[in-house]
């Protein structure tokens, strides 16, 4: 019988050894239950066909045309991914709709042996739920925000702060990206479904009764927006706040940001953007103290004449409590420890 979800907590998935997503690649890529694998019973190009047949030409034909890709596809998954698994291997299988292809798979899984089930509804029936609690819920939780001037290792912080049992969700991380003009990584950014997935999953695992701290963001990360639920609350949550001299910060932010000052090609590239905000001569000797490797001079410089002052401004839109204020003369290891264990402190007394 297919399994029905009720609800992102997903209790009664954990009765499963593991969840296949049987859609096509690029649908894979796009968003998928967190945790899932991918074992795609129709490439891209296959279900491109097999769709066109069944529109312009006949549902039967593509029925049937189809039904051959999807064993001959099941059959080298077997063959490969699945070899290894015993008899008491239970997958959880799903597709788009719950429907052909997830049905399909799970119907020759069962035949070896194995205890496959399929989800109701599908790959839809967990986005509607994703929806609802990210767009349509409130989120039921206390929210706090780690704030601070860029370069204060607020995302270290965060990382730190996990390994001390402290609630937090990274939110760039998550997103893929560290939350400025400069803040591309190489591996780029998720959809905006998968960072919902992403964030859906981490909300999913927390204690309403605790509190949760994440990063002072703006709405957007990159290319991405903050879902409702945790935006209405997060942005004038009470703040906790790291304070740290600007030339600690430029060092922190130099070795922060070493895989962009490592292509200076595409650091130039991104430097340029800041034209129009900044102006032709100041962006021109930012260019000059990197052509000259001086990257600890050009991160002060870029949060004296562009991250302070944007901060600032972004700060006055809000009207904030603050909590409590950190001051940190160094931002190395022992000094970001230190940070971390004062700001868990805190927050247990919240």
């Amino acid at each position: 019988m297919p399994l029905t979800l009720t609800n992102l907590h997903r209790p009664e998935w954990a009765a499963y050894d593991t969840i296949i997503d049987v859609r096509s690649p690029a649908e894979f890529a796009e968003d998928h239950i967190p945790g899932a694998i991918s074992l795609p019973v129709l490439s891209n190009e296959e279900r491109a066909k097999v769709g066109t047949i069944y529109t312009q030409d006949s549902p039967f034909v593509a029925r049937k045309i189809g039904a051959a890709l999807v064993a001959r596809n099941a059959a080298r998954h077997i063959e490969t991914s699945l070899i290894g698994f015993e008899g008491g291997w239970k997958p959880l299988v799903y597709c788009w709709r719950g429907g052909q292809r997830s049905g399909s798979f799970a119907v020759i899984l069962k035949q070896i042996g194995w205890r496959a089930d399929t989800i109701e509804g599908g790959y839809q029936a967990y986005r509607r739920l994703l929806v609802d609690r990210l767009y349509e819920q409130p989120l039921g939780l206390r929210v706090f925000r780690l704030d601070g001037n860029t370069g204060t290792a607020k995302t270290d912080v965060i990382k730190r702060l996990k390994t001390l049992g402290v609630q937090v969700i990274d939110l760039e991380g998550l997103a893929g990206h560290r939350g400025s003009i400069l803040g591309e990584m190489p591996q780029g950014q998720p959809s905006q479904k998968g960072f919902e997935s992403l964030l859906g999953a981490e909300i999913a695992k927390l204690d309403p009764a605790k509190p949760l701290l994440v990063e002072a963001e703006s709405s957007r990360i990159g290319n991405l927006r903050i879902p409702p639920a945790l935006w209405s609350v997060m942005k004038d949550a009470p703040c906790l706040t790291i304070k740290a001299p600007l030339r600690s910060r430029a060092e922190y932010l130099a070795s922060a940001y070493s895989d962009l000052s490592d292509d200076t090609h595409r650091l130039e590239g991104l430097l340029h953007r800041l034209t129009k905000l900044a102006g032709h001569e100041v962006v021109a000797s930012w260019l000059e103290l990197l052509t000259e490797g001086r990257l600890v001079d050009l991160a002060e410089e870029l949060m004296t004449h562009h991250y302070d002052p944007a901060y600032a401004r972004a700060r006055g839109r809000h009207d904030s409590q603050l909590v409590a204020e950190f001051t940190a003369q160094a931002l190395d290891e022992a000094a970001l420890d230190q940070l971390a264990e004062g700001i868990a402190e805190r927050m247990a007394r919240l």
